[in-house]
């Protein structure tokens, strides 16, 4: 059997931290054998998959308890400290994300976890000591318009220089010097699952990665959970989608931020008028001492500026982290701010062909306090130290990933708007997917004709690949690709 190579071992170590993570009480090895199984439909070596999770346990990504055939398996919790004296509870799923859940006991799980801290800085550790104390002992404030005011872009620095400097280098790709979102196009599909998944994790969102997967992919959504869950996944891949293909015209304006808000809040907001809009009327957040801006000409005013000021800031990290600090802060929309804020860091990463910020692995309770900083205190080095731990680890996952994904297809990169468009004119004339038709099809929309064949191939392989999960890349509705397929499968 020949050996598999370092990306085929990477994939095979992500599976399995996926299906750990979806047994937070811990799975025996036959559970893990038997589902990995059914998710790849081929079996792996009971001795294989003991290595791979020897590779994890020496990483600190997996717990073990017991022995011979009681041992059991846990996930590994990343969290700031070993001991949380005031935890913070989860967000409610579709509840006003101006909230901050109430403090609360820590449940009854599996025994004692294992945790890997994120290194704080002495500043981050004062302030996290700051918003840990009983809000009795916490100063109630208002909305501070000098905190915005008082940034000058290219001048105040949230990022040191250093720290800026390491990021770059952790996350340059050689994507750097092609259009805009190329980089992200080329590791989609893994940017869609894990940024969709993590992002709604920090919002209380109780799917597993891999049943976002099968959400994602195939529409299938997972048993015993709200609603609001699932659309809120879906609605992430609404927004991902919007930044990604569309990466050469979106920018800190208007338009971009309020299209991203209406993917993020669709269906959630209650009022339609809500999703994309400004915020007319008070809210509040419980748990903080904080209370946002309550009138709407100011709300208007402060989002113009940070806007304007975001946009003028000449670094993109310290553009990501901006967004991350001041959209929550304002609070400008009704709801689904941090989510917005999250995806709005990601545009300048996209936008300069830099590694994503996908907020794997980040605890919940970090990004609370580390939010719960900026809004009493108006620091952000909690935030900070959050912020780079994250992107540092979404650099070293995304390496991996792009060692697995290989170079870019030259005819896929040259051609993407010509495939998209055969795709959906062949599925609306419900067409098989032919390569005489496809051929004149190219022939016809300025294909070159030493770029034909390849051009074929890969429109071909995108009809055959066609499944639920991506059906919006190609504005193509699932009563219409349902009706393709009977049509295809009929021939």
């Amino acid at each position: 059997m020949p050996a598999l190579t370092n990306a085929e071992i990477a994939r095979q170590l992500a599976l399995l931290d996926d299906l750990l993570h979806s047994h937070p009480q811990g799975a025996t090895l036959p559970q893990l054998l038997d589902e990995y199984a059914r998710l790849i439909e081929q079996r792996i070596p009971r001795r294989t998959l003991l290595r791979r999770l020897t590779h994890l346990l020496a990483e600190g990504r997996v717990r073990v308890e017991g022995s011979a055939r009681a041992t059991q398996y846990y996930p590994v919790t990343i969290t700031l400290t070993p001991g949380a004296t005031e935890p913070i509870g989860r967000t409610t799923p579709g509840r006003n994300d101006a909230r901050l859940a109430q403090p609360a006991a820590v449940p009854d799980a599996a025994p004692a976890e294992t945790v890997r801290i994120i290194p704080l800085s002495p500043e981050g550790e004062e302030v996290r000591a700051l918003v840990r104390r009983h809000r009795s002992a916490r100063t109630p404030v208002g909305y501070d318009p000098e905190f915005l005011e008082r940034y000058q872009p290219g001048v105040t620095w949230y990022l040191p220089e250093e720290t800026r400097s390491r990021l770059h280098a952790l996350g340059r790709t050689e994507a750097a010097e092609r259009p805009a979102g190329t980089y992200a196009r080329e590791i989609y599909e893994q940017l869609l699952l894990d940024l969709s998944w993590a992002s709604s994790r920090l919002e209380g969102n109780t799917y597993t990665r891999l049943d976002t997967r099968e959400l994602l992919r195939y529409g299938r959504e997972a048993g015993g959970k709200d609603i609001v869950e699932t659309q809120m996944i879906l609605n992430h891949r609404a927004a991902i989608e919007m930044l990604v293909e569309q990466a050469e015209d979106v920018g800190f304006n208007r338009q971009t931020f309020f299209g991203l808000h209406a993917a993020l809040a669709e269906n959630l907001v209650g009022d339609r008028r809500n999703e994309g809009g400004l915020r007319t009327r008070l809210v509040g957040i419980t748990g903080a001492t904080f209370t946002p801006l309550g009138i709407p000409q100011k709300i208007e005013e402060q989002f113009g500026l940070m806007l304007r000021k975001a946009g003028e800031i000449p670094d993109p990290f310290e553009q990501a982290f901006f967004v991350m600090v001041h959209l929550p802060y304002l609070q400008p929309f009704i709801d689904v701010n941090k989510r917005t804020s999250r995806l709005g860091a990601n545009l300048p990463l996209i936008k300069a062909n830099l590694c994503p910020l996908s907020f794997v692995d980040v605890p919940e309770d970090a990004y609370v306090e580390g939010t719960l900083g900026v809004y009493e205190l108006t620091r952000v080095e909690l935030l900070r130290d959050v912020f780079v731990w994250a992107y540092e680890r979404s650099c070293a996952q995304y390496v991996v990933v792009r060692e697995a994904v290989g170079r870019p297809d030259p005819i896929r990169l040259a051609y993407r708007e010509h495939l998209r468009e055969v795709v959906r004119e062949m599925v609306l004339r419900l067409a098989v997917p032919d390569p005489a038709a496809l051929d004149a099809w190219g022939a016809a929309n300025g294909v070159k004709e030493e770029d034909r064949p390849a051009f074929v191939d890969a429109a071909r392989a995108e009809l055959l690949d066609l499944h639920e999960g991506s059906l919006r890349r190609y504005r193509i509705l699932p009563s219409e690709f349902a009706a393709w397929e009977r049509h295809v499968r009929q021939d």
